[in-house]
């Protein structure tokens, strides 16, 4: 054992200039993260074996923390490397992709929760908080029946994508993990840390809404790719620019603020149905444009009036 655990010692030190050549993040430190990847490979026997018989999957998992720019350290609960398909792999947990989704500043704030029978669930609108009541000491809350993440963006709208358990579970039964436990009884991270998972599949749908940034499209496109978990969620909906102008019209022809409230509202609900989000904005756009002209008109009819 110590001449495995000299070993992988050797290897992990080695990837260093790699590491540095491809580092995105300089608040990232090689020699922390290799105390941390050195940790996770000996943690278990099955994980050393791994990196002894496929070497080159340790320099790869190790060089893409660096290259996506994320942590291993454990109390960060941003990655992972776990053994997988005859090595070793990088794994991100659904806090690392809402982290790198904070730091590359496509949202200013999320989180994901699990939803159980017990609690109070309620969607509030498109670009609303849900409401989630609970009480977290209640050991009596029944089973999970849903998974949500909801974010606040850079413009200062909330975003939330909630799913059902039969919604997971369909797309878990269509990831490469789950289909090797199935066939080989291969544990995987959706017998051990179902919730997780949940809450990662959660964050993967809901990501497509939110603002574009290279680092977190490229984190999503290895973990589906190199990552080998192979979560593949339902595309997002192709965008309506005749949905987008109807609302946006109607918003432009309200002759009031009370009226602009009730379009605003109609528009939502309408939008919400079609998970547009190309469409929200632009009708969000024109609302808020109207509702500045409206405002401005209204002032100027209440100085005009006699006193």
């Amino acid at each position: 054992m110590s001449n495995q655990i000299s070993t992988v010692e050797d290897l992990v030190y080695s990837i260093k200039p790699t590491f540095d050549t491809v580092l995105i993040d300089r608040g990232i430190v090689f020699e922390r993260e290799a105390e941390f990847a050195i940790q996770a490979i000996l943690a278990s026997k099955f994980a050393t074996e791994m990196a002894m018989q496929n070497r080159q999957s340790v320099i790869d998992a190790v060089t893409n923390v660096a290259a996506i720019g994320i942590s291993l350290n454990p109390a960060k609960k941003q990655a992972y490397l776990v053994p997988r398909k005859g090595g070793i792999c990088l794994s991100i947990g659904y806090m690392g992709l809402l982290d790198m989704a904070m730091d590359s500043g496509s949202i200013k704030w999320g989180q994901a929760r699990l939803v159980h029978e017990a609690d109070t669930f309620r969607l509030n609108g498109l670009d609303r908080q849900p409401t989630h009541e609970f009480d977290p000491f209640n050991k009596e809350r029944g089973e999970v029946v849903g998974v949500y993440v909801s974010v606040k963006t850079a413009d200062g709208d909330y975003l939330t994508e909630a799913m059902a358990v039969d919604e997971v579970n369909s797309i878990r039964d269509r990831s490469d993990a789950w289909q090797a436990y199935i066939t080989k009884k291969r544990s995987c991270p959706w017998v051990t840390d179902w919730g997780e998972m949940a809450k990662k599949t959660a964050v993967h749908r809901a990501y497509k809404y939110w603002p574009k940034t290279e680092r977190l499209e490229n984190a999503i496109h290895y973990l589906n790719t190199d990552g080998g978990e192979g979560i593949q969620t339902s595309s997002q909906p192709a965008h309506d620019p005749e949905l987008a102008q109807d609302w946006a019209a109607k918003a432009t022809d309200c002759l009031s603020t009370s009226a602009l409230t009730e379009v605003w509202k109609t528009g939502l609900t309408a939008i919400k149905a079609a998970g547009d989000m190309t469409a929200y904005q632009a009708f969000k756009a024109a609302v808020e444009m109207r509702g500045a002209e409206l405002k401005a008109i209204e002032s100027k009819t209440l100085e005009a009036e006699p006193a």
